[in-house]
């Protein structure tokens, strides 16, 4: 357990004032390779629709941090942002009332209690499905509040070491999850059965994004582990190991990777 104790901190941070929200928010989007994946499939999905108003469930909202960068790019939208831990919503929704964000409003929701129908043109999952046990009702019940045509786009762990389990660790960096990760045909036979069409199915976090990984987060969030001193270096440590770090991502984000440790999926129903 040694990533969410220090993503509490954070946490902690940003509820302090809006402009801290905002940057770290851009932190998250440059630093994390997976925001990179997400960004550029949310871009593809407004293209794809044109100028159509899109209904939006951000299905697990954490930080709240897809739903601000949908909010902006992919106008004309209206957006239901929901995560099970209410604390989190109430932090959201306290950060886009002072922002004055009017198209996206928050809710409590239990993803294996749902039950929108026809309902969204788009729904959203990031890092979300290896946290929960019962992962075929939760794709039902995605495919039932999707209208036609409607999208699902999921990143979440693979089964190649996406929970960060490897054979010479004990136990997984990251923690609370319910299952290592997922294959592709994991998802395929989980999906396809219920109606959706799988439109594509692309590694994240191959071999050069999985050393950007350990030198960019798993390192330093390790220091700070050890000592909440090291958050006194960090600026020092992320200036020597970021250059490298970005390129070693820009290399993954290009790549075909034939397998990785991340997994960005989208569907169509």
């Amino acid at each position: 357990m040694n990533y969410d104790p220090i993503k509490d901190i954070f946490a902690g941070t940003i509820k302090k004032r809006p402009i801290l929200r905002i940057i770290f928010y851009r932190l998250l989007n440059l630093f994390f390779l997976r925001s990179w994946y997400v960004r550029r499939e949310l871009k593809n999905i407004r293209k794809i629709t044109n100028n159509k108003k899109l209904s939006v469930y951000d299905a697990g909202s954490g930080f709240g941090q897809y739903t601000y960068f949908m909010h902006k790019q992919l106008q004309p939208c209206s957006i239901y942002s929901i995560d099970v831990k209410e604390e989190w919503i109430n932090d959201c929704k306290k950060f886009f009332s002072l922002r004055k964000i009017d198209n996206v409003s928050f809710g409590i929701e239990d993803l294996t209690k749902i039950d929108h129908q026809n309902k969204f043109d788009l729904i959203l999952s990031v890092d979300v499905m290896e946290h929960i046990e019962e992962d075929r009702l939760v794709f039902q019940n995605f495919y039932n509040a999707l209208k036609k045509d409607g999208f699902l786009l999921i990143n979440t762990p693979s089964v190649y070491g996406g929970s960060d389990v490897h054979g010479d660790e004990e136990e997984s960096f990251i923690g609370e999850h319910a299952r290592d990760g997922y294959s592709p045909e994991d998802l395929r036979n989980k999906l396809e059965p219920l109606g959706f069409k799988i439109e594509k199915i692309k590694f994240a976090y191959g071999f050069w994004g999985d050393k950007a990984w350990r030198l960019g987060i798993k390192t330093p969030m390790r220091l700070l582990n050890l000592s909440k001193l090291f958050f006194l270096i960090l600026p020092l440590y992320f200036l020597i190991t970021f250059p490298f770090t970005l390129i070693m991502m820009f290399i993954d984000y290009k790549s075909d990777n034939k397998i990785g440790a991340g997994i960005n999926l989208l569907a169509k129903k």
